[in-house]
């Protein structure tokens, strides 16, 4: 029997790296238990349940959704006559088998039946979850939408609906995109139109909504006819109904299991979610984070499933009388797999506990108050304008970063297995195609670099970077590779202040080499600060750091050269529109 959490050590000594203490304290402080059944008895028990959590999420992964994935893969869901939607019995077996096991209000408070599990232990579940299928993670890691609820609805819509996100009974959807608004939310179109008794309908389309055929919706939609940007939209909570239709469902290159769906609204009855107007520019940004971290998850899942396949044919195919990870070009494939891995994960968990210090504070501030001290008061303002800083960064970071990678370790294993990986005999093809998804919904590469690069011009990276830069190490090996970090830094510092100094159009275009070069700078010190627990990770450290380093200098002197020949002459090398 599989288990994917306790097969993967990775993991589990990350569980154990960050302080897992600090959070669960955190957590559980003023956190509503109302009459749940089972409450800890220490943040010793807390953890443990952690733990015993993740096991179970393991189990079921390894166990059910593994095994189902190829069949909900070849098989799909079905748009019925009546245009509503069918789920394959395989993906309705895997939502029944998490709402028996009390997954699915992972990070709710007990008071509505939740778990009370902080973003960090999520983000592991998710990743577990998605190395099992990554389109159920889709199903899996649509929770964002109930935090949603309970983080700006009324009391009154959260005793309504949190329960049944708890329990199982409902699933639900981020009813954001429309036809003629992707990435850009502004142009949002969809209306929201209060009737003579001061009843909220919707009427309009959206598209390219993931598990949009789920019983509860969450829908950005504008209430302010007068105004034509983002402040004019508002969030709303409705239940899926008659006068809800989806008119399409889509065919994709992926994720087959998770069905994605064009919705036609029409006098749709449906409540505002916290205030007018903030719906975009508050509610949505929350839930969108939130979403990109669990992106960031769901490549790492789908990743680790690919290398583990690679390794293995690897490892077990000879050529020329032996096998061919022996081969040095195999071995190099292999072995790099791994470790962008290992560094994908390390920044996005490090991205975890940081949205689990900024969500904490923003509670006990916005709930608890009365509660606390006015020095603790205090305390916790600064964490959450430093948090919120460094999460601006840092998520989009670690979208991009982990989604990235995770198509090149797909490619990678197809390679590696050569005209194998390219049959469907494997699995490796659907890991291709599933991990294609990933730097495009929820924010493009190119916008989570957009997002990014703003943390690399304004200084939030310098402050951030300046913590691990402070640090000395008893290790003479980790203290010279932290000194060549360093060095590094600087480096990117000087081109960082080179492209600035070129205007905002040079940023613009040189934007993502800065930040593959800051990314690996981070993750290197994530890197050194792993190797202090762990002898392997000194070999990864060094591995890493040595490798990134020498990719810098060429990146670094492209930015420097201050070359804007792509945007110079465009048409001239792109050539004219084919006709």
């Amino acid at each position: 029997m599989a288990n994917f959490y306790t097969d993967n050590k990775d993991i589990q000594f990350l569980f154990d790296y960050f302080n897992l203490e600090e959070i669960a304290t955190l957590q559980e402080r003023e956190t509503p238990n109302g009459d749940a059944d089972y409450l800890p008895r220490s943040i010793a028990d807390v953890i443990d349940n952690y733990k015993q959590v993740l096991t179970i999420v393991g189990q079921i992964s390894g166990d059910e959704l593994a095994k189902n994935a190829e069949t909900v893969d070849r098989e799909g869901n079905t748009l019925n006559e009546d245009q509503t939607v069918t789920l394959h019995p395989l993906v309705q077996k895997n939502l029944d088998l998490m709402a028996r096991a009390d997954l699915q209000g992972f990070t709710l408070p007990r008071k509505y039946g939740g778990i009370n599990c902080p973003t960090l232990v999520y983000t592991m579940a998710t990743e577990i979850v998605a190395r099992g299928d990554c389109s159920f993670m889709n199903m899996f890691g649509l929770q964002g939408i109930a935090e949603t609820i309970y983080a700006f609805a009324s009391e009154e819509i959260k005793d309504e609906y949190l329960p049944k996100f708890a329990t199982g009974e409902v699933s639900g959807a981020m009813v954001l995109t429309e036809p003629d608004a992707g990435s850009d939310l502004q142009a949002v179109r969809l209306r929201a139109d209060q009737d003579e008794n001061g009843n909220w309908r919707l009427n309009g389309v959206k598209r390219f909504i993931t598990n949009g055929c789920g019983e509860v919706l969450l829908v950005l939609a504008r209430s302010e006819h007068q105004i034509s940007d983002g402040r004019g939209l508002s969030l709303f909570v409705c239940d899926r109904g008659p006068t809800v239709k989806v008119r399409h469902l889509e065919s994709k290159l992926g994720i087959h299991g998770s069905p994605t769906c064009e919705l036609v609204f029409k006098d749709t009855p449906c409540r505002l979610i916290g205030e007018r107007q903030r719906g975009l520019i508050t509610y949505v940004m929350s839930l969108m984070n939130g979403a990109r971290l669990g992106i960031a998850a769901q490549s790492l899942g789908v990743a680790e499933a690919a290398q583990r396949l690679a390794r293995q044919y690897a490892n077990s195919r000879e050529q020329f009388g032996s096998p061919i990870e022996q081969l040095p070009a195999v071995a190099e494939m292999v072995a790099d797999m791994r470790v962008r891995i290992e560094a994908a994960r390390a920044l996005a968990y490090e991205t975890a506990r940081v949205c689990d210090y900024e969500n904490n504070a923003n509670r006990l501030l916005e709930r608890n108050a009365d509660a606390l001290t006015d020095e603790e008061k205090k305390a916790f303002k600064q964490q959450s304008r430093y948090c919120k800083k460094l999460n601006a960064m840092l998520t989009p970071m670690s979208k991009y970063y982990c989604s990235e990678m995770s198509i090149s370790v797909a490619t990678d294993t197809i390679q590696v297995m050569g005209g194998s990986g390219y049959m469907k005999d494997y699995a490796a093809e659907r890991y291709y195609r599933d991990a294609r998804i990933t730097t495009i919904y929820e924010g493009t590469s190119q916008l989570q670099v957009v997002a990014a690069i703003r943390g690399l011009t304004s200084g939030v990276f310098q402050n951030y970077v300046a913590e691990f830069e402070g640090k000395e190490y008893q290790d003479e090996l980790l203290n010279s590779l932290k000194d060549k970090l360093v060095s590094a830094h600087a480096k990117l510092e000087d081109a960082i202040a080179q492209t600035k100094a070129k205007g905002a159009s040079y940023v613009e275009l040189r934007a993502r080499k800065l930040l593959d070069v800051a990314i690996a700078i981070l993750i290197g010190h994530y890197f050194l600060g792993h190797a202090t627990k762990c002898d392997r990770k000194k070999k990864i450290a060094e591995y890493f750091i040595t490798k990134e380093l020498a990719n810098m200098e060429g990146v670094l002197a492209l930015v420097a050269s201050g070359s804007t020949h792509v945007l110079d002459s465009y048409l001239e090398i792109v050539g004219p529109v084919a006709e």
